[in-house]
């Protein structure tokens, strides 16, 4: 009998369903596990997005241990998984044993919960979105509707419906009725087909759709007959892993598909904004279908406080404080807090964000703003600022990065005011995951690459190489950012009307939807 969970010194082990592969599918159970997890141990099929974000930001390394299995290549006997599982567990671990799609639907959960159960390891279930209901969902095909499917069996297409003993009646299974929906079935296909057909009865008109890497940015759909999908599926070169789904239920799709008529579908497009910053402009991109590839180019990097600090000692003598990124925003905040100030500090003070999404970030502090200039940029702020007379002789606060412009804190002073320009955070480079990223530009997978500043421009080139950026197109946030791209060779073939982060995805989407995939 297992171990009850949370006896003081035991391990345990948590059979996790990953979902179907869009880390938005993973349930809020499975995130807060990976999150405080010691160990995991994960199957191909996991999305690679999920477990980079199981191993960010750890004081102590996540212990991470690869153990996919996929038809055709070398794989991990599932006697080595059992035993990993069993030796972590008793080492003391909180184990996070992450399976694609449920790991009791097809996924030998419930073989390893045996397992564990007799070896005296305490275990929980953690069920996911399975890829049965998930990808025909994606392809818009519904596994039930009233009136067409009352019914739906899923079953698996690993077995030979040629051998003598097959654990599935094909025949029967033909004779049901409802919705058919196999897993792992594209390399036995042809003989399903023929089983169902020959054996069971089924029409050879039967609508089938075979969807390729369900619910990812990649998910490639099928439709045809069960007399020609398996002609039409080896013509468009589909491929494990996918979800076969049989009956008149796929003829929605044509009607109801949404998801690969998204207009960034099908596209691979690089992220290069610091890490913390990331998520924001991916998500966006996401949502219009794209496939995201994260690489940094810079990390934040906080400088030497003593001068912010003291800046903040006599906050409430400024007359002005202006903030040019989130950055600033944060880094301040967060000095403030120290201070244990809050956003009472500054009620005298009046704000200038250089634009929309500074000014949103200060708001999430509760936060307004006083001024946001038409252009996002130095020379908008100048232009702003020049135009109100409660700025001439008057004490403004700049917390700036380093490295920065200086036309702010110049053009201030010719106008009589005086400046306090302190650098708070400088970018330094963060080059992780610049090695695949040079395969993939190589092999020609890149479809743009994104750009929210000019130190991203000079770190991305440096990361992966002059030539290899400049075979890229690239999108910019705005005019000084797409200035240092073109200063470095790189064709910036679009750039945000509006320099913000939501500018920038539209300029992606102009560029890019409607082109051939």
């Amino acid at each position: 009998m297992a171990t009850p969970a949370g006896a003081a010194g035991a391990g345990i082990v948590y059979l996790v369903g990953a979902g179907p592969g869009d880390p938005g599918l993973q349930t809020v159970r499975a995130r807060a596990l990976l999150a405080t997890s010691d160990a995991l141990v994960y199957d191909a099929l996991v999305h690679p997005d999920i477990i980079a974000m199981a191993a960010r930001d750890r004081v102590v390394p996540l212990d991470m241990h690869f153990v996919g299995k996929r038809g055709g290549q070398a794989s991990t006997p599932q006697e080595e998984i059992n035993a990993l599982l069993i030796r972590l567990a008793r080492e003391g671990k909180r184990v996070v044993r992450l399976k694609g799609g449920d790991p009791f639907v097809f996924g030998r959960g419930s073989e390893e919960a045996q397992v564990l159960a007799g070896a005296g390891v305490a275990f929980e279930v953690v069920p996911g979105v399975t890829a049965g209901v998930a990808a025909p969902a994606y392809a818009g095909i519904p596994v039930t509707h009233r009136g067409v499917a009352t019914s739906v069996t899923f079953v698996t297409g690993h077995e030979d419906p040629a051998r003598e003993r097959s654990g599935t009646d094909w025949s029967a299974l033909a004779r049901a009725g409802g919705t058919i929906v196999l897993y792992m079935g594209v390399k036995r296909l042809s003989d399903i087909v023929t089983a169902l057909v020959e054996q069971g009865g089924m029409t050879p008109e039967t609508p089938v759709a075979v969807i390729e890497w369900g619910t990812c940015a990649s998910q490639r759909t099928v439709t045809a007959t069960l007399s020609t999908i398996v002609e039409q599926a080896r013509a468009e070169g589909i491929g494990a892993p996918a979800i076969t789904v049989i009956g008149d239920v796929v003829r929605f799709r044509e009607q109801i598909a949404w998801f690969d008529r998204r207009p960034l579908h099908g596209r691979r497009i690089v992220v290069t904004r610091a890490r913390a910053q990331a998520s924001a402009l991916s998500e966006l991109l996401r949502a219009r279908g794209a496939e995201v590839v994260e690489v940094p180019a810079i990390r934040i990097e906080p400088v030497d406080g003593a001068a912010l600090q003291a800046a903040l000692d006599t906050v409430q003598s400024y007359d002005w404080l202006i903030l040019t990124s989130r950055n600033a925003v944060t880094i301040m905040w967060e000095a403030l807090r120290r201070r244990g100030l809050d956003a009472r500090a500054l009620a005298g003070v009046k704000l200038c964000a250089v634009g929309p999404g500074t000014a949103e970030a200060l708001l999430e502090h509760g936060l307004a703003v006083d001024l946001v200039p038409e252009r996002a940029v130095a020379e908008g702020v100048m232009e702003a600022l020049a135009a109100r007379p409660d700025v001439r002789g008057s004490r403004v606060f700049f917390p700036r990065a380093e490295g920065a412009r200086d036309l702010i804190p110049t053009a201030l002073g010719e106008m009589g005011a005086t400046v306090d320009a302190v650098t708070i955070y400088r970018s330094v480079p963060d080059g992780a995951g610049a090695e695949p990223l040079r395969g993939a530009i190589d092999r020609g997978e890149v479809d743009c690459v994104t750009f929210t500043s000019s130190s991203t421009v000079r770190f991305f080139v440096d990361a992966v190489g002059a030539e290899r950026a400049r075979a890229l197109r690239a999108a910019s946030i705005g005019p000084v950012t797409s200035a240092t791209a073109r200063e470095l060779g790189l064709t910036v073939a679009a750039e945000a009307r509006t320099a913000t982060i939501a500018g920038l995805v539209d300029a992606v989407t102009e560029l890019l939807a409607g082109e051939p995939v």
